[in-house]
């Protein structure tokens, strides 16, 4: 890697989290030239314009939370409890995004959706692959509950930035862990073998 593309690098990891609490409109250039110590010429030398830089600390912001999100999740062989483990995981660049690109800026807004296809593409993933090992019940629909997931998450998120808590985040999160407990997990079936066992 050259040294320009180290600090190309660097420059998006200090502007990623910027971008991600002010959104675009908010993250002025004194912000991001206080946040890498470099001048205007320092961060124009590496981005062409405000928009690169900021869709690619989308990118940026977005890698990391998915791989925190999949940070040992195909070390669980359940599909349900697999779901749920993506449920407690941190916070999410893609809300902001989402919600500040929706008319102002076609870039960052193509770069939400592909993030949103690409998370609701692998949560369908593991509800399918949970409906085929008889983990999930065979009725639910893949793709609705990957969107209910995602939708409450953002939600609450939503919720929780606006009133500063924790909590609307931490309850949604409760209500879907029973949501799939109830309503999306298979009923285990007990062998006649087990249930002598345990008599």
């Amino acid at each position: 890697m050259t040294k320009g593309e180290q600090t190309r690098r660097e420059i998006v990891r200090k502007a990623a989290p910027l971008f991600n609490q002010k959104g675009f409109a908010g993250t002025s250039l004194s912000d991001l030239m206080e946040a890498t110590g470099l001048q205007k010429g320092g961060i124009y030398r590496h981005f062409s314009s405000k928009e690169e830089l900021a869709a690619e600390s989308f990118d940026y912001a977005w890698q990391k939370a998915v791989s925190e999100r999949l940070d040992g999740l195909d070390e669980l062989t359940d599909s349900v409890d697999r779901l749920k483990k993506i449920l407690v995981r941190g916070g999410c660049p893609l809300l902001n995004t989402a919600v500040e690109a929706d008319d102002g800026n076609p870039i960052l807004r193509a770069r939400a959706r592909k993030a949103l296809q690409a998370w609701t593409a692998r949560l369908t993933k593991v509800i399918s692959e949970g409906i085929k090992e008889r983990q999930i019940r065979p009725g639910v629909d893949s793709l609705k509950l990957a969107q209910r997931i995602i939708g409450s998450l953002e939600g609450a998120l939503l919720i929780s930035r606006l009133t500063e808590s924790d909590a609307p985040l931490r309850e949604a999160r409760e209500i879907l862990d029973e949501y799939l407990e109830q309503n999306v997990r298979a009923p285990r079936v007990h062998s006649k073998r087990a249930s002598a066992r345990s008599n």
